[in-house]
């Protein structure tokens, strides 16, 4: 406990803000993908999957490019004036995303949102930078992906209780970013970090024309750059986490049993998160990461902070990859559950420590620029995970294709007009089973649990290709 002693108050702070503002985005970010696919019935937008990954793949992807620039943008004109301006974004995105029905109007807005969250990224993981030591840092890092997943666990827990109304959603996030107002009022720029005299400020196209300059003294370090694409890897199979397992589990796990166990001891809970009796909700059991990662961060932190980054994150990459690979191995909601975990605790040792590995490496005057590469590999992930969710994911376990080849397959005649539910009703109709055993039946005639061997390929060799790293060229460079 005395280590937390060592924290400033702005540490404490710029935690706080991250948690409302991880509170307002993983509010409707864990409902997004189903609120993009579901059937009109359910009160979405009944997007294909390839729509859905279109806007989910180049939307968060280019929210976590632009902080490469917006992070130099904080460095010179304050951190305080920024998070300002990030806040009304936030709040006039949120507020205009139920307005629009179309992919074009959706995704435009959500660009408009993505560009308020990627001002505000690189300066709070800046200013945990700047507010840590090398003796602080392990734990600092630690607390602060705590409560990102603080905030990521209430904010769906909260918004899901409007899920039958997602206008509600977009409002309660818009809400919830808005206390960052108030906190606001006790921030402090940290050390090195002050605003610019008028006097001596440079045009905004000599500012970015700088911010490339700096670029390219990064692009000169082949190290780094091999890093950032090996990391992007792993984050392309960790966004599945929102990309795809929100949609599987709801088109093909059972939860059943989850519901039962909750019905019969927190009965308060199947009345919160079950449209419909013995179904939980997919967000509610997804949401199962942020609740291990609360309760486990310090631990896992304390283990792991006296190891290398780099033989950390190894570790919780490989971790990662079993763990979410078999979350779409099996129907069965418990061992969904436990595959989350096992996920959970390769994120816990792993995901915290990329940051921390690239605070270190950082010039103390360029703190937020550097973290805005630490979302590079995000970005290109963001992207890959786009297609992963997209077409991969369509070829091999979309239900709504399925459930289609299944008609064709067996010659069955179904009405036109038809929302995605009323479909799948009718061919169980003339196929004479119930929702359930239609279900398993196609999941026996079509394996979408083939899914996993996808996922499990690519964490695993963003495992193997990290370690050879660690063993070759950062052993070199740190040999130097």
């Amino acid at each position: 406990m005395n280590i937390l002693k060592k924290f400033p108050q702005t540490f404490w702070v710029a935690n706080g803000i991250e948690l409302f503002e991880r509170w307002a985005w993983y509010g409707f970010y864990m409902l997004f993908a189903n609120y993009l696919t579901g059937s009109f019935d359910d009160g979405g937008l009944q997007f294909s999957n390839n729509q859905k990954a279109l806007i989910m793949g180049i939307g968060t992807g280019i929210l976590y490019f632009l902080p490469v620039l917006t992070g130099a943008i904080a460095d010179r004109y304050g951190y305080k004036k920024i998070l300002i301006i990030s806040f009304i974004i936030y709040i006039s995105a949120f507020l205009m995303l139920p307005l629009f029905t179309s992919v074009a109007g959706v995704f435009f807005i959500f660009i408009y949102l993505a560009i308020g969250a990627a001002l505000f990224k690189p300066i709070i993981s800046a200013t945990i930078a700047k507010t840590t030591t090398d003796e602080t840092a392990s734990i600092g890092f630690g607390i602060f992906y705590m409560m990102v997943n603080v905030g990521a666990f209430f904010g769906p827990l909260v918004t899901l209780l409007f899920k039958g109304d997602f206008q509600s959603v977009f409002y309660v996030s818009a809400a919830i970013i808005s206390l960052n107002f108030i906190m606001l009022l006790f921030y402090k720029e940290p050390k090195q970090v002050k605003e610019v005299a008028d006097s001596e400020k440079k045009s905004l196209g000599a500012t970015f024309k700088e911010i490339f300059l700096n670029m390219g003294s990064i692009v000169k370090d082949p190290s780094f750059i091999v890093f950032l694409i090996i990391v992007s890897a792993f984050w392309a199979m960790y966004n599945q986490l929102f990309f795809t397992l929100p949609v599987f589990i709801t088109q093909w796990v059972d939860t059943s049993e989850i519901y039962s166990f909750f019905a019969v001891y927190m009965p308060i809970v199947t009345e919160k998160y079950s449209l419909t009796p013995g179904v939980m909700d997919s967000e509610f059991i997804v949401n199962f990461d942020a609740m291990y990662i609360i309760l486990f961060q310090v631990v896992v932190s304390s283990i792991v902070m006296k190891m290398r980054p780099l033989n950390s994150m190894v570790s919780g990459f490989f971790v990662c990859s079993i763990g979410m690979a078999l979350t779409m191995a099996s129907q069965s909601g418990v061992f969904t559950l436990v595959a989350i975990f096992i996920f959970a605790l390769g994120e816990m040792a792993g995901s915290p420590k990329i940051t921390e590995y690239i605070g270190r490496i950082a010039p103390a005057d360029k703190k937020a620029l550097y973290m805005g590469y630490s979302f590079i590999p995000v970005f290109l992930g963001n992207l890959m995970a786009g297609v992963i969710s997209g077409p991969v994911y369509e070829q091999l376990s979309d239900k709504v294709l399925i459930v289609k080849r299944f008609a064709s397959d067996n010659g069955l005649q179904i009405e036109e007009g038809l929302t995605n539910n009323e479909y799948f009703a009718a061919v169980a109709q003339q196929s004479d089973l119930t929702a359930q055993q239609l279900t398993n039946l196609l999941w026996d005639t079509y394996n979408p649990s083939n899914m996993w061997y996808v996922i499990l390929s690519i964490g695993l060799l963003a495992t193997l290709l990290l370690f050879i790293y660690d063993r070759t060229i950062a052993k070199k460079k740190t040999t130097k």
